[in-house]
């Protein structure tokens, strides 16, 4: 049987026959796309190939042309904000609002996605992602490596079954880069989702279960990792 809140073939994504098109340009040019529940899936290929594109759609902030999306066994169109709940997405926007502080902005995402008593939970992230002394500062003054840690914990904030992740190491140092993978790793083995867009080949291959690549709007690769067994 399917693992719970997951389609019928246990997955957590299911992308059908994807097409995005922007004027006269094919962003998307019918993508099959589907990631099991639990799994940590690197989404490779070149700038311009679609990456940043698909994510959006199944983060639910642009639609496509054609085809369809299921996201834990449901249909965005008919249950976006129970969607929405379950998605946690770090693009290469922040989503961060400047004249607020950290502790702000997490209180104010707190509230967005409906979290009780958030504190705890928002004092715990604000120290793992190693911003516990500036978290009264207005994020305006942070660096920005310091405004990618604190959107990581914003991504992070309401535990999502589903992260996408649009190059998430851009801005960060060696130091912070290896925090990151900590963070997902934990993430992944509370049972979360992870599909992650890089650049990084080493990184994908020492920490994904498999790799597919996107070229010119297509899927033109799924590679299995014959270690993703092992490794663990």
């Amino acid at each position: 049987m399917p693992a719970a809140g997951t389609g019928p073939d246990g997955a957590m994504v299911s992308a059908v026959s994807i097409v995005k098109r922007f004027g006269g340009r094919t962003a998307l040019a019918g993508v099959d796309l589907s990631v099991a529940a639990g799994e940590y899936v690197a989404l490779m290929g070149p700038n311009g190939a679609g990456k940043t594109t698909l994510l959006r759609i199944l983060a639910l902030l642009s639609r496509p042309t054609s085809g369809r999306v299921s996201i834990g066994g449901l249909d965005p169109r008919r249950q976006g904000d129970a969607v929405r709940r379950q998605i946690g997405y770090l693009s290469h926007r922040t989503m961060l609002y400047g004249d607020l502080s950290a502790r702000q902005n997490l209180t104010f995402y707190a509230r967005l996605y409906g979290l009780p008593d958030a504190r705890r939970r928002l004092e715990t992230l604000i120290e793992r992602v190693g911003l516990g002394g500036r978290s009264d500062d207005l994020v305006r003054t942070y660096s920005r490596g310091m405004q990618q840690r604190l959107a990581i914990a914003r991504a992070l904030l309401h535990d999502p079954r589903l992260l996408l992740l649009d190059e998430p190491h851009t801005g960060l140092d060696a130091a912070a880069g290896a925090l990151l993978d900590d963070l997902l790793e934990e993430s992944r083995r509370a049972g979360c989702t992870l599909l992650m867009a890089t650049h990084d080949a080493r990184r994908a291959e020492a920490l994904c279960d498999r790799i597919v690549v996107l070229e010119r709007g297509r899927l033109c690769a799924l590679s299995p990792q014959p270690n993703a067994e092992g490794a663990r």
